[in-house]
């Protein structure tokens, strides 16, 4: 398949599902984007309309068909600070330099940096992520009618049950509409999203975003955007690698760096805030149907027509309707096996799952869990490799030659029992570190290599070093300093 036809068949090829994801999500999408503009300080259109462009614009420049991109928690609470002190202006002249960064960071290929990230990672990932949605419906859970929670567990039971009957009509959106229905039919007194803020009436209106274009504006903005640029692809990179996984299909990760980047430059000029793609939405829009680029299209396009045409009719969708979405989207983006593994998992893996977990749930940051994660995941990986080297020693017959066989990764871990398995005073004429079942890595094993050289010449031993590899060899003429010329050492391969 050609690309072109790829691309079309990304747009075309799930029509009839696409559109009914697509209004499920826009939906959802509403109470979330006014949450979000809530969180950062700002009024409810600055979020409803980042979401719009965001959807629209990503739809087209994206690398992952079926993901849903928007305002989002992970961005908005790294603008908070800045808008306190600043303003809105400089919101979005921070939301344009982000997206600038995430566009020179896809140019650059960073997105390949995600092979770093382990299944355990993605795991905790996953995890705190449900834990997150779940905890953000509680407010909506604590200090309300009776009937709230009769509306949940109503809409819960449509959301499973429907299904059984036919899946021609995504669940969620019959729960949405069964339980509107209800509430304007019978004058029901619940939250609804009216209750969140007021809706926007125009069309989002491009301006230039009237800050000073000055050096120190500069510096204002770049922590800010710095930060937004990374978490944003951080999260856009773990929520594709998830859509790729239920949709059993492969993503452009540089594509989607560079899309997301395009997304929140044109979203800053336009009055929205930055955003990145959303777990919760994705999987409601997988879950309904939703596999190309036209449901997040469609959700983008919907959300608009809805808040600007329906806005009156939006505004009186209960939210535990949406709540009970949610909850849906919680349970089913929790990794329930991984629970039932801790016991089976390696003992690391189960300590990485459970770290990127805890961390993510107490900081409410993406980034410091991931990050804690996959620096857990590297010193379990070091510790690991380094258990399997060794080196062993085989005396001459004459008792005056003494030759070291090293078998393994030699590098910064290992250095310590590399330099604990020679005998520095054992009196011989020669020695011999045989490296040709071992790789020296990184300066700490060069060092080591030194030490253990130097210390056996100080005492009088010819030393030679057999069997290094090119990429070995390299490393030790740049950095060794047992091996210069004139030292008397011998090296051979």
């Amino acid at each position: 398949m050609t690309s072109l036809s790829a691309y079309r068949a990304q747009w075309f090829g799930n029509v009839r599902g696409d559109l009914l994801s697509g209004l499920v999500v826009a939906l959802a999408l509403i109470p979330e984007a006014i949450a979000f503009s809530i969180i950062a300080g700002v009024d409810p259109r600055v979020g409803l309309y980042a979401s719009f462009s965001i959807a629209v614009l990503i739809a087209f420049v994206g690398g992952r068909p079926g993901m849903i991109s928007a305002a989002t928690a992970a961005t908005a609470v790294l603008m908070v600070t800045l808008v306190r002190d600043y303003g809105l202006q400089y919101l979005l002249a921070a939301t344009v330099l982000a997206g600038l960064l995430q566009i020179l960071f896809g140019l650059l290929k960073l997105g390949a940096l995600m092979r770093f990230v382990s299944r355990s990672v993605m795991t905790g990932f996953v995890n705190a992520l449900a834990i997150l949605i779940f905890m953000a419906q509680i407010p909506e859970l604590v200090g309300v009618p009776n009937l709230t929670y009769v509306m949940v567990a109503a809409g819960l039971a449509i959301i499973y049950l429907f299904p059984y009957l036919t899946k021609a009509i995504p669940s969620p959106l019959v729960c949405i509409v069964v339980l509107t229905t209800l509430t304007i039919v019978f004058g029901l007194d619940v939250r609804t999203v009216g209750d969140m803020g007021n809706l926007p009436s125009t069309l989002p209106v491009f301006l230039i975003p009237d800050i000073p274009l000055t050096f120190e504006t500069l510096m204002i903005i770049l922590p800010y955007s710095a930060a937004v640029a990374v978490v944003g692809l951080l999260e856009s990179m773990m929520t594709a690698q998830i859509v790729d996984d239920l949709t059993d299909t492969p993503s452009d990760r540089h594509q989607e760096c560079i899309g997301q980047g395009i997304a929140n430059t044109a979203t800053g000029f336009i009055g929205g805030m930055a955003g990145c793609a959303m777990i919760g939405q994705s999987i409601i829009n997988v879950k309904s149907g939703g596999r190309g680029r036209l449901s997040t299209f469609a959700a983008g396009i919907l959300l608009l027509f809805m808040i600007l045409v329906l806005g009156d009719l939006v505004s009186q969708i209960p939210m535990p309707a949406l709540v009970a979405i949610m909850i849906m989207v919680s349970i089913g983006t929790f990794s329930w096996s991984s629970i039932v593994n801790l016991k089976d998992h390696p003992r690391s893996s189960s300590i990485v799952m459970l770290a990127t977990v805890v961390t993510v749930v107490f900081t409410h940051n993406l980034a410091y869990g991931v990050l804690i994660g996959v620096l857990l995941s590297g010193i379990f990986f070091a510790w690991k490799i380094a258990q399997l080297f060794r080196v062993s020693s085989t005396p001459s017959d004459d008792g005056r030659h003494r030759t070291y066989t090293v078998d393994g990764q030699l590098f910064f871990a290992s250095t310590e029992d590399f330099m604990a398995a020679f005998d520095f005073r054992e009196v011989l004429e020669k020695v011999t570190i045989d490296v040709s079942r071992a790789h020296i890595w990184d300066i700490s094993s060069v060092a080591a290599l030194d030490m253990a050289v130097l210390k056996f010449r100080r005492d009088g031993a010819d030393v030679e070093i057999v069997g290094m590899n090119k990429a070995s060899e390299t490393i030790a003429d740049r950095l060794a300093i047992h091996g210069k010329p004139g030292d008397g050492l011998n090296l051979r391969n």
